[in-house]
């Protein structure tokens, strides 16, 4: 088996030369033999502006077909591609761009619109995506051969492109593969730096345990392609697969959901918990809550046939041809998750962070258990280190192929996760004796009781959330007495015939059924409202250092 995910990335393109490959909404799909002519004559580019193996080339843009060529002939040519989210404000590129040393920009008009580029001073030239337009070049004559590009690429290859020409970078497993900036939340940018290794792992994973797809499948992208979730498991990995990805190009409402489900019909959907929570809240839970259905759910046999029939509905509102969900970057919530159990929904719900590009714990959805995010995956080790001790619960830290090499430009971030070898993820976690990993919050996170005890507020807020017209919660420390930030989930209290006054109300009297379930010293001394949801990270993470 080679090691190599150019390599893997190669194979597929010439197994799968005129089978679909990207696919644009409302546009036609582009088939593996045009993606590799892109790729090739990006290549041209490239070489021609003097980029070497392991230079840094910096790409911010909505997701596209043209985003993903422009990442993919980076890498393929040995150059080192930086994605940056395009939802970050301009003086985050600036700094990203800047910090990573790029000598060279993708971007797509919104972002070029967006950026001040007598700020990124190092840049020697700026392409838009879709059309290859220099849009700003230090070099003229490298401009006019941009301008020109699909004339020298004739000349390149007088008689066609074929199988014969597609030519990748001969990778080294330690090899700077990119560098990606997180946007954590519980910080600021951080550049982890991830060898080929680390992205071949992940993808070899994935092709190693979802053996359903095949040649021609089609997989929607709905996660940001500059957060490794999306980028390794729906793109890199569909792609090795021979599968196509079809892309959104809007944010994915339910309404673009669900028509592009039609239009897909997947076999694999790859979300943050959030987007499926909304779908069972708006088109399951108000049909089962209906005092009808509540005694019939009640009744042995009939419940189950309820449940069997929703489930083949819910599978058929996405696309029909569901094997699975898997989820990640965030919790589920605990009485959706009931509900999925339930009616046998083909879920999973899987763990991982950037720094591990990204799997860390994964298990099918038939294997998977309550609350759990899986087993730790193929060529990883994992160990808890307890707090204090004798405490079951303990910092979980990592070592194998998927880990970073460390922080670029950071030696004392890097000095400070890592270990012996091992990489703390900063996640309190416990295995159980099967070796199911269960999260009980982030390190950073925890708050210590008035007698020492460990509190996990996000233990706290999966209750609250459960709680009638909680749409999402926070649980901070003021002066060591525990505060809930809630945003109310107003749009259920007006499906409900209830005004904002009315919903507000229920949220707060919720208090006192929440502190009859926690513990004296893990109890809720007050309750604040908010009128707008928390600033999230793109995973969906409630970016909690924003809120004290």
């Amino acid at each position: 088996m080679t090691e190599s995910l150019n390599q893997l990335l190669k194979s597929s393109i010439l197994k799968n030369w005129d089978h679909k490959a990207l696919c644009d909404a409302g546009k036609e799909a582009i088939s593996f033999r045009e993606m590799a002519e892109k790729i090739a004559q990006l290549h041209l580019i490239l070489q021609e502006a003097g980029i070497k193996p392991q230079d840094k080339i910096a790409l911010c843009g909505r997701n596209s077909a043209s985003w993903s060529v422009a990442f993919l002939a980076s890498m393929t040519y040995g150059a080192v591609p930086v994605p940056i989210l395009n939802d970050f404000k301009a003086e985050s590129i600036h700094n990203i761009v800047n910090h990573s040393d790029a000598r060279m920009l993708w971007a797509d008009d919104t972002t070029i619109n967006n950026v001040t580029l007598s700020e990124m001073g190092a840049l020697e030239v700026v392409i838009q995506l879709g059309d290859n337009k220099a849009v700003y070049c230090k070099d003229a004559k490298l401009a006019d051969y941009i301008q020109n590009i699909e004339k020298h690429f004739a000349e390149k290859y007088p008689n066609g492109f074929g199988k014969d020409d597609v030519v990748v970078h001969d990778e080294q497993p330690e090899e700077i593969a990119l560098i990606n900036y997180t946007s954590g939340s519980t910080g600021f940018s951080k550049g982890v730096i991830l060898p080929y290794r680390a992205l071949w792992s992940n993808v070899r994973f994935a092709i190693d345990n979802i053996t359903y797809l095949k040649a021609d499948d089609g997989m929607i992208n709905m996660l940001p392609l500059a957060h490794m979730y999306g980028l390794a498991i729906e793109m890199l990995f569909p792609l090795c697969k021979g599968c196509y990805v079809y892309f959104l190009g809007k944010t994915p409402s339910p309404k673009i959901l669900m028509a592009a489900f039609a239009q897909v019909q997947p076999k694999l959907i790859i979300a943050v918990p959030l987007i499926l929570e909304k779908i069972i809240r708006s088109k399951v839970l108000p049909v089962l809550q209906k005092p009808l259905m509540k005694v019939l759910m009640h009744i042995p046999g009939v419940s189950n046939l309820i449940l069997s029939k929703v489930r083949k509905q819910l599978i058929g509102a996405f696309g029909g041809k569901l094997e699975m969900i898997v989820l990640g970057g965030a919790a589920l919530n605990g009485e959706i998750e009931d509900l999925l159990r339930r009616m046998k929904f083909p879920y999973t719900v899987g763990y991982g962070m950037t720094e591990c590009a990204p799997l860390i714990a994964y298990a099918p959805w038939y294997d998977i258990k309550k609350a759990s995010c899986g087993k730790i995956v193929d060529r990883m080790e994992a160990r808890i280190v307890p707090l204090q001790e004798n405490d079951e619960v303990g910092e979980l830290w990592v070592r194998g192929s998927n880990t970073m090499l460390g922080y670029y430009k950071n030696d004392e971030a890097t000095q400070s996760t890592f270990k012996d070898g091992w990489m703390n993820t900063g996640d309190l976690c416990v295995f159980d004796k099967e070796g199911f990993l269960y999260i009980r919050g982030r390190n950073k996170n925890l708050i210590l009781g008035p007698s020492g005890q460990n509190i996990y507020p996000e233990e706290i807020e999966d209750k609250i959330n459960n709680m009638p017209y909680v749409a999402e919660s926070l649980v901070v420390d003021r002066e060591g007495q525990l505060v809930a930030l809630i945003f109310p989930d107003f749009e259920k209290g007006k499906q409900d015939g209830l005004d904002a006054d009315a919903v507000k109300q229920i949220v707060l009297d919720n208090r006192n059924e929440l502190n009859k379930q926690l513990p004296a010293y893990s109890r809720i001394i007050k309750i604040e409202l908010r009128n707008e949801e928390f600033e999230k990270t793109p995973k969906r993470s409630i970016r909690r250092f924003l809120y004290k």
